[in-house]
């Protein structure tokens, strides 16, 4: 019979029935197009049984209108699909719409139009943009945007070469095949702990069976060219690698090591590609011509013809949690994919997370160490700077210890990082005179001032506006305070004491685009920056062998509030941002100023040792029945109403469900009470591993109607708790 059940990419329809026409066949997997009332709508053909809902009479199916020219999602795929919407209570259809994440591929054949030089040197006096144009752009091609910024001059300057006939249009078709990358390029002289690491990935690899890693190496141990060795063997047997990195800012040093060691850059996946590299992208990756992707956690989802690996590097990353639309953890959802695949997967850090430790430990996954760094660097040495003894002077946030030290790396030209995660210049800004302090109009949460770009600006919904002159609440003038510091004002403060010093701010602010990223790794490898001040974007993945100093502003930030994780992350984050300091041939030294030298996690720090933080964390979570010995579950109730929001939060309550393995806190509100304008409630729920957390929570909010303004969000095994 020619019914098919379609997965309809709206999570209010669910399934629908449909029929094939004569002679048109749609396997499970299946890209269609089919009628809906007077609208035309998209859904996936699926395996049949496995959608709930009743049977249509056959003689009232309508006919699918169109089968969408793209390869059938792959059966694993769908299997994914169907886990990751059970596990995360999350809709299916919301879960399927990412696997088609570019609309764009799902048409047919496309052209696009790029320019090159046509060899032309025009008429009469060149201007000097026309003439520096002329000069970078030989033997380029690409868009008018790409090539504006290859040659530095504006898109105006190139339209207007283009009607001088100095450059000319190309129609080239999206669809065009990647640079085909060469495992045997170029051969790494690894060291014998880096050979015996990637013989057994390789291995791996070789017995296309599922097979999860924890590839647990130190800061500049070489994980990178260590798992580039089962990613060779992968492209060696015609199939695909997923790299998944947790920042888009690291993606433009991963593609020189990548291209150095392959040849060959490897296919983007992530939000700043364009829909038409989106377009290409997917439908390499549909057909099986891209071998290896790195992208974001999205990538995870696309549909792979022949996937042989994934990576997830910096696998500890908490941005690979998504905190909205479906509540995911790309890292969880990596392994259940090469399980599904049946295929090796590596989960590479140098500060893995406890729940991945623990997975190790009880032999789930096979851990892999790389103890000492590649080369013969040495660890740094760490220093703790006490800042009830140490204090920096009224109005400054660097201690004399830690301005000794940059003052004697600037002497020996060497380069030194400052961290601190605060965007902004100042995390609060209030009037002297009144007291009024600005606060976000839709979120519980103060303005963070940005003195670069003389804004006020809330971090969690984006609202920004002008710093005013003069206060709005009294009209005093010339009396507002900024509060604290970003590293913005750290930057000041370095400006200060070494005027001459070259210095540059890293943060998702300034390095918000690959080509940004690209240009300061460029300038910090080239010695054009001595002191980088940069947030959590700078603890990852980069590798400046002139960089000997690293000092943490405020290594107690983060460790008060309602954070049930503060520990781990600030132990992760510090122990990353120390592993920059001393990677080359030069020592290096990191010093952490705080104001509680004893507390567990900042001496675990100062002594170097891991295993002692994470046996007491480890110990901590087991006492508070808490992940990996226990399951963590929050229940999110928002209304643009605070009333709505509340009587919602307390029919909720009032229902819970009241069983020996599951414990229920709340209603409470939010810790961010209030987000994008919604007023916001929250449960959080704690069981035992046994309990069947999804089951007991979809059945309890089932139980309870909600006004239409109430959006209920479930967060399973969540890492924010705001």
């Amino acid at each position: 019979m020619n019914r098919v059940r379609l997965l309809v990419l709206n999570a209010a329809l669910g399934a629908l029935d449909y029929r094939l026409p004569d002679g048109v066949d749609a396997p499970p997997g299946s890209v269609v197009v089919a009628p809906l009332g007077p609208r035309k709508v998209m859904g996936i053909v699926w395996d049949e049984g496995r959608l709930p809902g009743d049977a249509i009479a056959f003689e009232r199916l309508r006919p699918i209108l169109e089968v969408v020219p793209v390869p059938p999602l792959p059966e694993p795929l769908r299997r994914l699909i169907e886990w990751t919407a059970d596990y995360y209570c999350a809709p299916l259809a919301s879960v399927a719409r990412m696997a088609l994440a570019s609309g764009g591929a799902l048409g047919g054949p496309a052209t696009m139009t790029e320019y090159r030089l046509t060899g032309a040197q025009g008429s009469g006096r060149l201007t000097a943009q026309r003439r520096t144009a002329l000069e970078k752009l030989a033997g380029e091609q690409g868009t008018m945007r790409e090539l504006a910024a290859k040659a530095g001059v504006s898109e105006g300057v190139l339209r207007g070469m283009a009607g001088a006939g100095l450059i000319a249009p190309v129609t080239v078709k999206i669809d065009r095949p990647y640079p085909a990358a060469d495992p045997g390029h170029h051969q790494p002289d690894l060291s014998p702990a880096q050979r015996a690491v990637a013989e057994r990935l390789v291995a791996a690899v070789e017995a296309r069976a599922f097979a999860p890693f924890l590839l647990d190496g130190v800061t500049g141990s070489g994980k990178t060219e260590t798992y580039f060795e089962p990613v060779a063997a992968a492209i060696r047997q015609g199939r695909q690698v997923l790299v998944l990195l947790p920042e888009i800012a690291l993606t433009e040093n991963f593609l020189a090591r990548f291209a150095a060691r392959f040849g060959a850059p490897p296919v983007l996946w992530h939000s700043s590609l364009k829909s038409t590299e989106r377009r290409r992208a997917w439908r390499a990756i549909a057909d099986g011509s891209a071998q290896v992707v790195v992208g974001a956690r999205s990538a995870l989802f696309l549909p792979y013809a022949k996937l042989g690996l994934i990576v997830v590097d910096e696998a500890h990353e908490i941005s690979f949690k998504q905190d909205d639309g479906v509540r995911y953890n790309a890292r969880d959802v990596a392994v259940m994919r090469a399980r599904f695949e049946g295929l090796p997967v590596i989960l590479a850090s140098a500060t893995p997370a406890l729940e991945s430790l623990h997975m190790a430990e009880i032999g789930v996954y096979e851990k892999l160490d790389l103890p000492a760094r590649y080369g013969g660097a040495t660890l740094p040495t760490v220093r703790l700077v006490d800042l009830t003894e140490e204090k920096p002077g009224s109005q400054r946030w660097l201690a004399g210890p830690l301005v000794e030290a940059l003052r004697d790396r600037l002497g020996k030209g060497e380069q030194s990082l400052l961290f601190l995660n605060r965007r902004g210049y100042a995390p609060l800004t209030l009037c002297r005179n009144c007291g009024h302090r600005f606060k976000c109009p839709s979120c519980s949460a103060w303005l963070v001032e940005h003195r670069l770009s003389a804004r006020l600006a809330c971090h969690h919904c984006g609202f920004e506006t002008r710093v005013p002159e003069a206060c709005p609440e009294c009209g005093e003038s010339d009396c507002l305070v900024a509060c604290g510091p970003g590293v913005e004002r750290i930057a000041a403060e370095v400006a200060e004491l070494f005027p001459e010093a070259r210095t540059a701010v890293a943060t998702s602010d300034t390095l918000g685009t690959p080509e940004r990223a690209a240009e300061f790794i460029a300038m910090a490898e080239g010695r054009a920056i001595d002191i980088i001040i940069g947030t959590q974007l700078v603890t990852k993945g980069f590798h400046f062998p002139e960089l000997t100093l690293v000092g943490v502003v405020d290594a107690d930030l983060g460790l008060e509030g309602g954070d049930l994780r503060a520990g781990e992350r600030i132990f992760s984050q510090i122990a990353q941002v120390a592993g920059r300091a001393g990677r080359g041939a030069k020592p290096g030294e990191v010093l952490i100023q705080t104001r509680h030298p004893d507390a567990p996690v900042i001496a675990a720090l100062a002594n170097g040792d891991r295993d002692a933080f994470y046996a007491a964390e480890t110990q901590g979570r087991r006492d508070a029945g808490a992940p990996p010995f226990g399951r963590w579950a929050a229940i999110i109730l928002s209304s643009e109403d605070e009333k709505e929001a509340r009587e919602a939060a307390v029919r909720l309550g009032d229902v819970r469900p009241r069983l020996t393995d599951v414990q229920i806190l709340g209603p409470a509100p939010a810790p961010m009470a209030l987000l994008r304008g919604r007023y916001r409630y929250r449960f959080l729920v704690n069981a035992r591993r046994s309990a069947n957390v999804q089951g007991v929570l979809r059945e309890w909010i089932g139980a309870v109607s909600f006004a239409p303004g109430v959006r209920v969000g479930v967060d399973i095994d969540p890492y924010s708790f705001v």
